[in-house]
């Protein structure tokens, strides 16, 4: 028997952390065949194994996602649970539970609460500072429940990812695209970046030379200025918190904005279209092969993108 959940159309039409202006894709959040909508909830039929979990003790809600771009095989799932007051649940572990198989077992891993940004990045009141971050193993395409259930805290949160067969931006495994992204060789700082101060040390060089060089590189398309999830700017400043611990090995650190003439009126331009980028901030590592070996959507911590610097550029 299934369990009809009602939430909230303010969590249900949350946007998605990451979708600050990407190139076309990234909705919210997304709804069962099931749903219907009324004049202020949306209903949402959880399937059999979801709902004895959604029916334990405690309110529920959609989990807010800050990614979108699932496909089958390994994913990074980050998320923020919201209560109906907009607070956020900050329980330091959430057990994600899942069916990797359709009609098979239920599977469950842990989710961290990650920090994102650095301590030294100026923060506003509302600015997200720390997200779930959860690893699935995702072997089959298609709509997908996941419950998550914060430990110590009575809660119960809920998403249905889009799994697709393939990813749509550029994947692990894949060729850089050589982007001839602006350096600081033909352009000032200002006409390339919206961080202020410009982030210089981010702007010396392009993809398309660093592949012609064989230099290992990690690259950020973001937009500091105009990112609508306050997650872009902080995802710039763990690049540079990371090029500061690397730089001297040799690995470059690349910062790409997102619009054409950093105007968001004019679209996204060439370079996210080339990376097939559906939302932004990403974070890629590319090896001296010119292959992307790790890839990050949304908001990211400054240890996880040094272990992947440590894990799949240092000789």
């Amino acid at each position: 028997m299934r369990r009809r959940s009602t939430i909230p159309l303010l969590l249900a039409a949350a946007l998605l952390l990451a979708g600050c202006g990407g190139g076309g894709g990234g909705g919210g959040v997304t709804q069962s065949a099931e749903s219907t909508n009324k004049s202020d909830d949306v209903t949402v039929v959880a399937p059999e194994w979801a709902a004895p979990l959604l029916s334990k003790a405690g309110p529920e809600g959609a989990a807010i996602m800050a990614g979108s771009d699932f496909a089958a095989g390994r994913n990074r799932v980050t998320f923020l649970l919201v209560r109906d007051d907009n607070s956020l649940v900050r329980a330091p572990l959430a057990d994600v539970y899942y069916q990797p198989l359709a009609g098979g077992p239920t599977k469950k891993t842990a989710a961290g609460l990650m920090p994102i940004g650095v301590k030294a990045s100026p923060a506003e009141k509302d600015d997200v500072k720390e997200i779930y971050v959860a690893t699935l193993e995702l072997p089959r395409t298609g709509k997908q429940w996941v419950v998550i259930q914060p430990r110590g805290v009575r809660y119960q949160g809920f998403q249905i990812l889009d799994v697709k067969a393939k990813p749509t931006a550029v994947a692990v495994g894949e060729k850089a695209p050589p982007s001839n992204n602006p350096t600081l060789a033909t352009k000032s700082a200002s006409e390339i970046t919206t961080s202020r101060p410009p982030d210089t040390e981010l702007l010396r060089y392009s993809v398309a030379e660093s592949v012609k060089a064989k230099a290992p590189f990690v690259v950020t398309f973001a937009t500091p200025a105009f990112c609508e999830s306050r997650t872009c700017g902080p995802t710039v400043d763990v690049v540079e918190a990371v090029r500061k611990r690397f730089e001297a090995k040799g690995i470059r650190f690349i910062h790409v904005e997102i619009y054409e003439d950093n105007l968001p009126g004019n679209g996204v331009n060439r370079w996210v279209k080339e990376w097939k980028l559906p939302t932004e901030p990403w974070v890629f590592v590319v090896d001296r092969d010119g292959v992307v070996r790790d890839r990050f959507e949304g908001a990211i911590s400054v240890a996880e993108l040094e272990q992947s610097v440590r894990s799949n550029l240092l000789d």
